[in-house]
């Protein structure tokens, strides 16, 4: 093409050209703009309150492990379509800010149930889906009389009903969720939190109905043979996952292209997989670094040794707790509600005092040495106190958030958060432990990211988590996988990149309020926010809407399983 004519100036064919390419961009702005705007319905804010409340009942009513089946799921699946279709026929774009928020929260919800259904379906995937329903009846202290007899014997019915339909739903199985399944039946999984203490702790599953079944024998006979029929039942199960697991070969991970579009569509996450990997590798070089200074920084300082009784233990923490609330009151960190409990054992503790013979596992090894990390990350303010601030949320729709990066975000920021801003200041050497939690944060988040790319096994990501943080032992490592790989996605990788939200969000309003930023104002803001994702707290704290923008670029799942099925 010819750009200038014999005088000099643009030639007719070229401005031609030029008006074409500016028509072009302007037309794709126009799409892109129109794609990124909110739905433009009938439906107003009330019709929303409506429905997020007929959401999450109707939701709850489906949790009954013992009615799944690939019917019931293609019933649950159309009655959500129908709910999708009213929630798309709403008047978001003339809402305020909190209210598009709102909207946003109950889609993701959606799309979160969505995904199970049509995705996920632990029911149809994973033997842990009726495993872990099997084992907590039998902690029950016998005898017992009146309502709770009823619901032990109720309990163990249904034990059995549920390894009927565990043999009858179960296909797809990655194998190594049958391994994982297959362990926790047989094995005790060497960590023990959460279980009545047994100086030789039963094996497994089969183990714990075992126990239930002696008790019974010495206390209330009358179950016996209620408990061996539910022992039996599970030990079959156990059987049928051996025989069966040579022929469960599926991929445990979802694949890239949904993992990303979970990511966006459903975490509020404005993050490809490929750049949290790149996030999470900084992460671990930056923890890991981190941990080395420290290390030489406090080398001519005493090691912190572990306590030598359950007294002294829980001393620690009780020191510990008087501390933390000294300091989140001096430093004006934020406001603690008259509500939340004076004695932290009115709250509990996330790490109990067990005595092993192989020693401390990785989470005592640093909680019995110093309880103030993880105080501050499941205690106060984190998890326990959130949980309890969460709960009188009265607000109707966000009453029914507990986000994942939301929740495991903010903890994890209240790990090293208090350190830059001094609690650690006559603890050097809990700052190594700090880091330590960070490395295997970080490398979580790369086991997440792998695993459901399916470029590793579980296996491999335990292994690899064991190369990189210290002290992890194999128990904590498999009973983590159990907790963060079989999941849906985004559960392992919500604390370090939830954290990086929590951050920027932190920097968005400093640079925004300058001198005028009160940073306990600031946390009471994002606290009363609720339990949504931090992009959405982002977009209605700030304004700033560079993230929403791309979540009203909305792709529904069916449209997203149809691409990739074309």
């Amino acid at each position: 093409m010819t750009l200038r004519n014999i005088n000099g100036r643009p030639s007719l064919l070229t401005v031609i050209a030029i008006i074409a390419i500016i028509g072009t961009l302007f037309l794709a702005l126009a799409q892109s703009s129109l794609a990124a705007s909110p739905p433009t319905g009938n439906g107003d804010y009330a019709s929303l309150v409506q429905l997020t409340e007929r959401f999450f009942a109707w939701k709850s009513d489906g949790n009954d492990p013992l009615n799944r089946s690939a019917t019931q799921a293609a019933e649950r699946l159309d009655e959500l379509k129908t709910m999708q279709l009213q929630l798309n026929d709403m008047a978001v774009a003339d809402w305020d800010r909190a209210k598009q928020v709102d909207y946003l929260a109950l889609r993701a919800a959606m799309d979160q149930h969505d995904f199970m259904l049509q995705v996920s379906k632990p029911w149809e995937r994973d033997p842990g889906f009726y495993v872990d329903r099997m084992k907590r009846l039998t902690f029950v202290d016998l005898p017992v009389s009146d309502a709770e007899l009823t619901q032990l014997r109720t309990g163990l019915r249904s034990t059995v009903a549920l390894v009927k339909i565990a043999k009858r739903n179960l296909k797809n199985v990655p194998t190594d969720f049958a391994a994982l399944a297959i362990h926790n039946l047989s094995q005790p999984d060497g960590v023990g939190h959460g279980q009545p203490y047994r100086a030789t702790p039963p094996a497994g599953v089969i183990g714990w109905y075992g126990d239930l079944l002696e008790r019974a024998r010495s206390s209330q006979a009358e179950l016996v043979s209620e408990i061996e029929s539910a022992r039996d039942a599970v030990s079959s199960l156990y059987a049928w996952l051996l025989e069966k697991q040579p022929t469960m070969t599926a991929q445990a991970g979802v694949g890239k292209e949904l993992l990303d579009w979970y990511l966006m569509q459903v975490k509020f996450m404005p993050y490809s997989s490929d750049d949290i990997e790149a996030l999470g590798e900084r992460e671990l070089e930056r923890t890991w670094a981190f941990y080395a200074l420290e290390q030489h920084r406090n080398r001519n300082l005493a090691q912190l040794t572990l306590p030598k009784s359950q007294q002294e233990y829980e001393a620690r923490i009780a020191s510990v707790d008087r501390d933390i609330r000294k300091f989140i009151k001096t430093e004006e960190f934020m406001t603690l509600p008259d509500y939340v409990p004076d004695d932290f054992r009115e709250i509990g503790f996330n790490v109990p005092w067990i005595e092993r013979g192989g020693g401390p596992n990785y989470w005592e090894q640093i909680q019995y040495r110093d309880p103030s990390p993880d105080h501050w990350h499941a205690h106060i303010p984190g998890h326990k106190v959130d949980a309890i601030m969460l709960a009188t949320n009265q607000h109707p729709i966000r009453k029914y958030f507990r986000d994942g990066g939301r929740m495991e975000g903010w903890a994890l920021y209240l790990e090293e958060a208090p350190l830059q801003l001094g609690f650690y200041a006559t603890r050097p050497r809990t700052r190594e432990l700090i880091y330590n939690f960070g490395i295997f944060r970080a490398a979580r988040t790369l086991g997440d990211i792998r695993l459901q790319r399916n470029e590793i096994s579980i296996p491999e990501a335990v292994s690899f988590w064991r190369s990189k943080t210290p002290w992890l032992d194999a128990n904590v490592a498999r009973v983590d996988a159990e907790i963060y790989l079989r999941r849906p996605p985004g559960y392992g990788l919500g604390y370090t990149v939830g954290s990086f939200q929590m951050y920027k969000l932190l920097a968005d309003r400093k640079q925004q309020l300058l001198d005028e930023f009160v940073l306990g104002e600031f946390h009471d803001q994002v606290m009363a926010a609720g339990g949504i994702p931090f992009a959405l707290i982002r977009f209605e704290i700030t304004g700033l809407d560079d993230e929403v923008q791309q979540f009203w670029d909305y792709q529904p799942l069916d449209e997203k399983l149809a691409e990739l099925a074309r």
